[in-house]
């Protein structure tokens, strides 16, 4: 398995088994695309740009890493209410990786907007992760 899709699987293990989080976007309220006619609240697996990250005795990568939490025209509130018990959970946190080693994983930034056509919110969350 790729460090990439390691990191995404145990992203997607450490948001997927929190109690918290799941009570707010219910328990299959995390996918890893955008689904037609979704339930809202949920966090979708965004865009994942991979980086040669390598030393000149260690091999290694970088991953920045987009999460989307999405929810209805008029939630803001949880939008946001969402993205900080993500960030909580991820942001400097240590991640068993399968065939690869976590050396870092950082809250980047975070942009939020409203879908013009959908009138849906979303915060977009990026993260920078380090794998050797």
């Amino acid at each position: 398995m790729s460090a990439e899709n390691a990191l995404m699987k145990a992203v997607f293990a450490r948001l997927s088994t929190d109690a918290t989080l799941s009570a707010q976007v219910g328990a299959d309220g995390i996918f890893d695309r955008l689904l037609p006619r979704m339930r809202l609240p949920a966090i979708v697996f965004g865009e994942i740009e991979t980086r040669d990250y390598s030393t000149a005795t260690e091999p290694g990568a970088e991953h920045f890493l987009t999460l989307e939490v999405w929810a209805d025209g008029e939630g803001r509130r949880t939008a946001q209410a969402l993205a900080a018990r993500v960030k909580l959970l991820l942001a400097d946190q240590a991640l068993a990786l399968e065939g690869a080693v976590l050396v870092s994983l950082t809250f980047q930034s975070s942009r939020s907007r409203r879908e013009p056509k959908t009138r849906l919110f979303v915060i977009d969350l990026r993260f920078r992760a380090v794998t050797e």
